[in-house]
């Protein structure tokens, strides 16, 4: 067997054995095969999709090419989440200690943003002292203690999805659904937990823009899920309008730690409650249990403790209290009275990019302190002048150019538009 053989199966729309499968793995992670021939591959991929058995067997390859995390002797039920990206999304923050309340294992190991999709290492680590550089050891240990763990992924895990990922990104192949299947899949199987809940993000702010576009996704995931032996729950859930009122690392820790402390009638919270409700239910757990953990405290006294164990600042937390706060403010009003139509979340997302919450290249550095409040949502009755975006910025120049761009995410109809669900589909 030689890479020019797997190349021209692939060109010529042959199937793949998995061992050809493992081979690339291997010759990925080892260096072995080079960037050039990975890339031919992908492309060829690309345009000769790979089916689910070969999606499969690729998955498996890629969590095979390095290290397979074993949680097996830790307590309770075990769950991994996962979303595909969003703007405002700063779910796991809330469901990490909710879920933990409720007697869940969570290790997960996250990712930073980059473009307009928001980094969840990136966002906790605006609580002064938050570590998230733990070793797999440490985060085991501290998830059999208090049952959660957070830390960066590690390049051990799924090393040859690593080099395929990148490559990727350089050569045009990111949107195959079988690459991003393997890819997201072969993570999480390696993570260790036996049932993973999938976030599939669906709108502007997505990269699955369209409906049928995200159910493909989703429906691969949870079929290909099953063939390895994982038990991928995926739900299709809206991002054409952000999630939440914060767009922004520090803003965004302050919205997830008022859910955490009874802020669920709204939408955010709502939505934060309903996949909560979903992970337990999955796990064989009561559903109801989520509510009553945020009614009794005991999932605030859980993210308290997770924090600390991580290394954070509990000071900082007090309604936000000694949170990195952006020395300017510039509020956008409303132009016209009537009903929301929409806030686009691409357009919100970029603002709050350019203004430092998120990167354009990976060595770019975050400004934790900015971002853009929006206090409108799709199906609100507002009036002219209100506001409906809050700008915070690291200068006046900055505040004020967002504040014009900002206006292009805003559309006011004259007659009245139904609200947009958060949970789209559960395919």
């Amino acid at each position: 067997m030689t890479i020019l053989d797997i190349l021209a199966k692939r060109r010529d729309g042959q199937e793949h054995a998995a061992e050809e499968l493992r081979f690339l793995a291997r010759g990925a992670a080892s260096g072995e095969i080079p960037d050039y021939q990975l890339a031919a591959w992908l492309m060829a991929a690309y345009l000769r999709p790979l089916s689910r058995r070969e999606t499969a067997d690729l998955t498996l390859a890629l969590a095979e090419s390095g290290r397979r995390f074993d949680l097996s002797d830790l307590p309770g039920p075990l769950l991994d989440k996962h979303s595909t990206g969003g703007v405002g999304d700063k779910t796991s923050l809330v469901l990490l200690p909710l879920l933990a309340a409720c007697g869940v294992t969570m290790v997960k190991l996250s990712g930073r943003g980059l473009g307009i999709t928001g980094g969840t290492l990136d966002k906790i680590e605006s609580i002064p002292g938050f570590r998230t550089s733990l070793t797999l050891e440490e985060a085991k240990e501290q998830a059999r203690r208090i049952g959660l763990a957070l830390c960066g992924q590690t390049p051990d895990l799924a090393p040859a999805d690593g080099v395929l990922y990148a490559l990727r990104d350089v050569t045009a192949t990111v949107g195959s659904v079988p690459l991003i299947v393997s890819s997201i899949l072969s993570k999480k199987l390696a993570g260790g937990s036996p049932r993973v809940l999938l976030d599939v993000k669906c709108g502007s702010g997505a990269f699955r823009r369209t409906l049928p576009e995200a159910e493909e996704l989703a429906v691969a995931l949870r079929e290909v899920g099953e063939q390895i032996g994982l038990q991928a729950t995926p739900l299709v859930t809206d991002m054409d309008q952000p999630l939440g009122r914060a767009v922004g690392n520090a803003l965004e820790v302050c919205e997830a730690l008022e859910v955490l402390q009874g802020a669920v009638d709204n939408r955010f919270g709502g939505f934060c409650l309903r996949l909560a409700q979903r992970a337990l239910s999955l796990c064989g757990l009561d559903a109801d249990l989520a509510r009553r953990a945020i009614a009794s405290g005991s999932a605030w006294d859980k993210a308290l403790r997770w924090i600390e164990a991580q290394g954070g600042d509990l000071a900082a937390l007090r309604n936000g209290a000694g949170l990195p706060s952006a020395p300017e403010t510039a509020e956008v009003p409303c132009g016209a009275e009537g009903w929301v139509e929409r806030v686009d979340a691409r357009t919100v997302g970029a603002v709050a990019m350019r203004l430092g919450a998120g990167r354009l290249h990976k060595s770019d550095r975050i400004d934790p302190r900015v971002g853009v409040e929006v206090l409108v949502e799709v199906g609100d009755r507002v009036e002219t002048g209100q506001p409906a975006f809050r700008v915070h910025a690291a200068t006046v120049a900055d505040a004020e150019k967002a504040a014009g761009d900002l206006r292009e995410a805003l559309k006011v109809v004259p007659s009245p538009v139904p609200r947009t669900p958060t949970v789209l589909l559960e395919p």
